[in-house]
């Protein structure tokens, strides 16, 4: 943290985010392109939140195992025999051999391949082959109860699975608690409730040559939609859009115009308490710092902006409908329909976040400017950031 704190962001930078949109400019060019500070925005921005690291559904029965990568630190995501997914840190606590290599089910224990010690999916010690010489499997000197898997603190939300890696985060009911109330508005007491998930039109996979928050900044605007989505933008147009910010950690769009029921020829089921007199409405909200969310009256989507690397990024879409109905054989073809309506979407954003991390390395950009009117979701984002980064270059 101290070379970061002496060479690359200066507090300066920072301020000039934090003042008013007007005279703001956006995060230096370091922040999109330096390796040193994506460790460090690994471990003091988004460490210090929920961030999402992937979703329920890739765990598909009890006893399945998944390891993921969060920003080069090995973790595993394990569905326990309870059906109860937990995280840990996929390291053996023997001598620091990653545990997991690969997705599956795990018949019996999860194995080191290194000394064979063994963990239950609960992450406890079970087994330690000749931990007092050969042929004694325990020893009163070594506690298998106190080294077991490291665990961390995690939640599940609308099939996505969160942690915090700092452990000190606010309660995740609480930190997911405002999306949840507007969306009432939408979906009623029991709309989250009918969420589907289905194998067949139901999720979409795109890696971007980016950094991970040109992806969040480009959700949040509409401003974009004329010469990046025309095909979007001639039934819900720019001027059908509107700006949202709320509770410090979402912003994004909301449009009166949807209409891809029709222009796609979907016609799936809806929420059946989605007001009618808005029933063209839809809302897109980022969850800061790497979730993507969106609502329609007959679907609704996740997507978990992986950061890979300072320069690459994977976006993971997961696809959701209305109810048991949406998810049969009548329905797939609207589902395909609906998932690649988003494809053709997602992918139009590929060359303007890109463009913009090849522009990150050139000395003749200073961070941006931010229009007053339509960049300010964005620019809500960017403070969200930079008041965080701050708050760790002044520790």
């Amino acid at each position: 943290m101290n070379n970061v704190k002496q060479s690359l962001i200066a507090v300066e930078y920072v301020d000039r985010v934090l003042t008013e949109i007007q005279d703001a400019t956006g995060m230096p060019n370091d922040a999109y392109t330096s390796k040193e500070y994506f460790r460090f925005e690994r471990d003091n921005v988004l460490g210090k939140t929920w961030v999402c690291i992937g979703f329920s559904a890739d765990l598909p029965a009890n006893g399945f195992v998944k390891p993921v990568d969060f920003m080069n630190l090995p973790l595993l995501i394990i569905r326990n025999r309870h059906g109860e997914i937990q995280v840990f840190h996929n390291v053996c606590s023997h001598r620091g051999m990653k545990l997991v290599h690969e997705s599956g089910p795990v018949q019996g224990m999860i194995r080191c391949s290194y000394h064979s010690w063994n963990y239950d999916l609960d992450g406890n010690l079970k087994g330690t082959p000749h931990v007092g010489g050969i042929g004694q499997h325990k020893d009163e000197r070594f506690k298998c109860e106190k080294h077991g898997l490291k665990p961390l603190r995690s939640a599940v939300w609308m099939g996505m699975v969160f942690i915090n890696l700092s452990g000190d985060a606010d309660e995740f009911d609480h930190h997911i608690a405002p999306l949840q109330q507007r969306w009432k508005t939408f979906l009623g007491e029991e709309g989250m409730s009918l969420l589907r998930q289905v194998e067949t039109g139901g999720s979409l996979q795109i890696e971007v040559n980016s950094n991970w928050k040109l992806a969040i900044e480009n959700y949040c605007e509409a401003y974009h939609l004329p010469w990046v989505h025309p095909a979007l933008n001639s039934y819900s147009r720019l001027e059908d859009h509107y700006n949202i910010m709320f509770s410090e950690r979402f912003a994004g769009q909301g449009s009166t115009a949807y209409n891809l029921s029709e222009t796609a020829g979907t016609h799936l089921p809806q929420f059946p308490e989605w007001p009618a007199e808005k029933a063209r409405h839809a809302e897109y909200v980022a969850l800061f710092p790497n979730v993507l969310l969106g609502i329609q009256i007959d679907h609704a989507f996740a997507m978990m902006v992986e950061p890979v690397s300072e320069e690459k990024s994977i976006e993971h879409l997961r696809l959701f409908y209305v109810g048991d109905e949406a998810t049969t054989e009548q329905f797939s073809a609207c589902r395909q329909a609906t998932v690649e309506s988003w494809r053709v979407v997602f992918g139009e954003d590929i060359s303007a976040v890109e463009g913009m991390q090849q522009g990150r390395r050139s000395p003749g950009f200073g961070g941006g400017v931010f229009s007053p009117e339509m960049d300010v979701p964005t620019h809500f984002f960017q403070k969200w950031l930079a008041s965080r980064v701050k708050k760790a270059l002044e520790a």
